[in-house]
């Protein structure tokens, strides 16, 4: 048979079958995501990868990340995050594992220290609640030097060890038990 319709029928059925279905949206944001990714040549595995952020100012609004800490960033000088950023930093507010990679220079200090420092929130005295291990003194003392100013103003106590001797005399001579 043959269906009659008025155009008017006709419009009102188009607009029906344009309506986006959730699947549709989905695939649509996750070919954007995926372009981006492409955009600032970033590779990744996994299944259910948070999105990247193209701002540090998303990082307020999506992962609370401390009002001061974002203001440190600004006034070191860092205006928008670097690829390793931009994808590292939402990974490990998720609370996921990672193994990443890039060159260096590229911002892979504040990637993870953006989301140490928010993973513990504030301040308190309950001894080193977080431990970074660095392969050389002078990567120790970079990682210091960048976290002493990310943390600036937050209440943060951030030291560096590195002779066992000095930490002792530094934090008593039981902290290698009481820590």
């Amino acid at each position: 048979g043959i269906k009659w319709m008025s155009s008017m029928e006709v419009k009102c059925e188009d607009a029906k079958d344009k309506k986006p279905t959730a699947e549709k949206l989905e695939r649509l944001r996750r070919e954007k995501v995926n372009r981006f990714r492409s955009q600032h040549r970033i590779n990744v595995q996994g299944t259910d990868l948070p999105d990247p952020i193209a701002t540090f100012e998303q990082l307020q609004g999506e992962y609370k990340v401390h009002p001061k800490i974002l203001e440190n960033i600004q006034a070191a000088g860092f205006h928008s995050p670097t690829p390793i950023q931009m994808q590292a930093i939402p990974v490990m507010l998720h609370g996921r594992e990672l193994l990443a990679s890039a060159p260096t220079g590229s911002g892979k200090t504040l990637a993870f220290c953006i989301p140490l420092l928010t993973h513990l929130k504030q301040p308190r005295n309950k001894g080193f609640r977080a431990l970074i291990i660095s392969p050389t003194r002078e990567l120790a003392s970079q990682t210091h030097r960048e976290l002493v100013k990310l943390a600036e103003g937050t209440g943060f106590r951030i030291h560096m060890i590195h002779k066992a001797a000095e930490a002792a005399k530094k934090f008593g001579p039981k902290s290698s038990k009481k820590f």
